[in-house]
């Protein structure tokens, strides 16, 4: 399977699944193509001191300072930038993933809610709703559960997670109001989102999630990874989805997975998505 993908979307007919490809293309921000980005000089370096002393000026005349943003489709559509405005970075090949395993669960009646382990600005858990919302489900709800605050500090011994330093990243920290505003954008914030704020060991362990059809991990580390698995494995219908989003792109998040199916005897195919995402489907 290629890690690229092409820029030319299949022509669709059934109204629900264009909904869900236009809504694809908004939360990536696709069809829009943003070109601009803010401006954020490193903290210490002389322009990040000269422009924290003088953007108090920007907004009393509510300006601010920008920098052109160069957009790449194919690397947008491939989850591999960082984007300014978007409402996901996990880009248009993971979500047509996603999709494809929503739409699995609701074919085959796969008993379950949906939730995502770390949700940053919101962009997948919307497209959930979204997709449950189109094809009519009325008994599924979308489980968000994130720390609202970016990631934790690596636990001593995490190598690769201490290496990596994700927890030093502020621009994963978006507020759980954020996200609900972003929900509200789409018209899609109702009763059946199901907010879970705090750190995963602390929430994941007692959510009071019965069952599930689709988990779809982006925490990243391995802790992260490991307590989701280990929280929500277990509430899986079999024919259910696990997608691991950052599986080679974080090694932490590969080790915690290849640890949990080594500990649990899971044999079930691991499926290529992009260049770092893979799933599988539950047989038993």
């Amino acid at each position: 399977m290629s890690d690229t993908l092409t820029t030319e979307r299949t022509e669709l007919t059934d109204p629900r699944a264009m909904y869900c490809d236009l809504l694809k293309q908004a939360l990536t921000r696709y069809v829009f193509q943003e070109s601009w980005m803010p401006y954020h000089p490193r903290e210490r370096s002389l322009h990040g001191r000269i422009y924290r002393r003088y953007k108090h000026l920007l907004q009393r005349r509510g300006l601010e300072l920008v920098l052109r943003f160069p957009f790449d489709a194919d690397a947008r559509a491939n989850g591999r930038d960082w984007p300014p405005e978007a409402d996901t970075m996990i880009g248009l090949r993971r979500l047509d993933n996603l999709e494809r395993c929503i739409a699995d669960v609701l074919a085959d009646d796969v008993p379950g809610d949906l939730i995502e382990t770390g949700v940053w600005r919101g962009g997948a858990v919307i497209f959930m709703r979204g997709m449950l919302r189109a094809y009519g489900d009325r008994d599924r709800s979308v489980w968000v559960a994130d720390s609202f605050r970016g990631l934790p500090k690596a636990e001593p011994g995490r190598i690769e997670d201490m290496e990596d330093a994700l927890w030093t990243k502020s621009i994963l920290a978006v507020p759980q109001e954020q996200v609900k505003a972003n929900f509200r954008r789409y018209g899609l914030l109702d009763d059946r989102v199901r907010f879970l704020p705090g750190w995963f060991q602390d929430t994941l362990p007692t959510a009071p999630v019965q069952r599930l059809s689709v988990i779809r991990l982006d925490g990243d580390m391995y802790d992260s990874t490991m307590v989701a698995l280990r929280s929500l494995y277990p509430k899986l219908s079999v024919g259910g989805y696990v997608i691991a989003d950052d599986y080679h792109a974080v090694r932490g998040c590969k080790q915690a997975v290849d640890d949990f199916r080594a500990e649990h005897g899971i044999t079930d195919e691991l499926h290529q998505v992009d260049w770092t995402c893979r799933y599988w489907r539950r047989s038993r």
